[in-house]
């Protein structure tokens, strides 16, 4: 488990899948995984696009933040199905 920063939003996140992943690394997140390891340039590309598509809405305006055992429960089951 790894803490992450979205754009001053912090966000408990699986790192199973990126054991490589080291603090000040951007990761590519999805539902509370990270998926891979991308440098600052595409990190920066995939955030400006989110923006664009207003995709990021939930991120700002979520107040909740799971524990890091109901994020790791999540995350095990996500990692679970790609792995099947």
């Amino acid at each position: 488990m790894g803490r992450v920063e979205f754009s001053g939003i912090f966000k408990n996140i699986n790192l199973e899948l990126v054991p490589d992943a080291k603090v000040d690394d951007y990761v590519l997140v999805h539902v509370g995984v990270a998926l891979s390891i991308v440098d600052e340039e595409e990190a920066n590309r995939s955030l400006d696009y989110l923006k664009q598509m207003n995709e990021l809405d939930d991120l700002y305006n979520s107040t909740d933040e799971l524990s890091d055992e109901e994020t790791a429960k999540q995350a095990d089951a996500i990692i679970s199905k790609m792995n099947s």
